[in-house]
């Protein structure tokens, strides 16, 4: 079964592509474009990663990943942060994710960072 991958991206572009990249690359995936939108996605479906951009129309990717990192039931969820806007350490800190794209980002570089987490979650880009 196709693993399921939740992309949370404001800029219907970028989304698209992410989207498109992840499906012919096998996985299955949801899409939201805000955080209230992605909020009732994921209380109906948990995928084992969310694509999370920092900067959305209605709330911050580094306190959505804060929240899932700290509630039981969704702790477990690997996070990729993407951000044109922060330094990579300090996202990874602060939000407590398993990885960190830089925008613009190359479709390879993101689909081998996505590959990398889901295959080792613990010992992805970010070092505990």
């Amino acid at each position: 079964m196709a693993k399921l991958i939740h992309v949370v991206e404001d800029d219907e572009d970028i989304r698209f592509i992410v989207e498109y990249v992840l499906i012919e690359a096998g996985y299955e995936v949801v899409t939201s474009g805000t955080s209230k939108e992605f909020y009732k996605k994921i209380a109906v479906q948990h995928p084992e990663l969310i694509l999370l951009d920092v900067m959305l129309p209605d709330g911050n990717g580094i306190d959505i990943c804060r929240s899932l990192k700290t509630d039981d039931k969704t702790s477990h969820i690997s996070i990729i942060i993407m951000s044109a806007h922060a330094a990579e350490r300090a996202v990874l800190e602060e939000a407590c994710a398993n990885g960190f794209i830089s925008k613009p980002f190359d479709l390879d570089d993101m689909l081998n960072a996505v590959k990398k987490v889901l295959n080792d979650p613990d010992n992805s880009l970010h070092k505990h």
